[in-house]
């Protein structure tokens, strides 16, 4: 069923009523969320003006929809401006994006960085090109915010991105860290909002089909076969078959960290224990202690 974008009307059959009640149903849990994560780490003030990174995925695409929908209703204004990075990777659609963005009347800018070839030319034989081109995309687009005054920068990570790299981390780099739904970037020059931080991909996903965006696959990262993140999506997928609700649990737990029950000494002083320790002014003597034990078991 193709769903129509905002602002435009489309007669419903009788036979789609089940099909539209079903994807309003996703549209507005997807937007609660997306509201929800935005109000919980005060991602967005009046007068902001938000970057969105598009890449022409099912993610960014859909949270362009999401801050376009809250931009309506929001008691405060702020300015959304869609920016895609063209990397000249070969066969990139270059008319697809800015056609979308022209018939949904959104402010947009194509960036044009041969990223591509600066990519295939510093990986080395057999590794994957994801830590290279990733480096090389942030800091063009991380640039280009401070071109056009752009106060946050927009991420499309969602709820399951944020688990995959919380896992890559602890499996691969020795590391308990994931994406934070607010971040202020290591120059101190740009705030990364992720709007979409509490959406699952299955619901991203699904819409993304209904509402028919325009995806383009990326031929760079896409093309690498036993890629680590696929591998981790593919487990978490068969996690979230298999026992619903524990994708639910472990995000929450980023957001439950108990530092002294774990093993970061950074983070909290072991070493010092000893003097916070609750000394008994009076020590019970041996025969005292025996008495309680024999008064307990009487």
């Amino acid at each position: 069923m193709s769903i129509p974008t905002a602002g435009t009307t489309q007669a419903i059959k009788p036979d789609e009523t089940k099909s539209r009640t079903d994807f309003n149903k996703l549209q507005k849990r997807l937007r609660r969320l997306t509201g929800q994560a935005i109000a919980d780490y005060n991602m967005i003030q009046d007068g902001d003006k938000i970057m969105v990174c598009l890449s022409g995925g099912k993610d960014s695409y859909t949270m362009l929809e999401m801050l376009l929908s809250l931009q309506l209703s929001a008691p405060i204004k702020f300015e959304i401006v869609a920016v895609n990075l063209d990397q000249k990777q070969p066969d990139f659609p270059e008319d697809v994006l800015p056609r979308y963005l022209t018939e949904r009347g959104v402010p947009f800018f194509i960036l044009e960085k041969d990223t591509y070839s600066i990519v295939k030319e510093l990986t080395p034989e057999g590794q994957t090109y994801c830590a290279i081109c990733s480096r090389l995309r942030r800091g063009n687009l991380y640039s280009f915010a401070q071109e056009i005054g752009a106060t946050k920068v927009a991420l499309g990570h969602h709820r399951d991105d944020i688990m995959a790299t919380l896992l890559l981390n602890m499996f691969h780099a020795g590391r308990l860290k994931a994406m934070p739904p607010k971040l202020l970037s290591d120059d101190g020059k740009n705030i990364l909002i992720r709007p979409l931080a509490y959406c699952k991909e299955k619901d991203i996903a699904k819409f993304s089909r209904l509402k028919e965006f325009p995806i383009i696959p990326c031929n760079l990262c896409g093309s690498q076969d036993n890629l680590q993140r696929a591998m981790i999506n593919g487990m978490l997928r068969d996690w979230d078959k298999k026992y619903p609700g524990r994708l639910d649990s472990m995000f929450t737990a980023t957001q439950n960290i108990a530092p002294s029950q774990l093993g970061d000494r950074e983070l909290f002083d072991f070493e010092s224990l000893e003097d916070k320790r609750v000394v008994m002014k009076r020590p019970m003597s041996r025969e005292g202690l025996l008495s309680v034990v024999n008064v307990t078991l009487s």
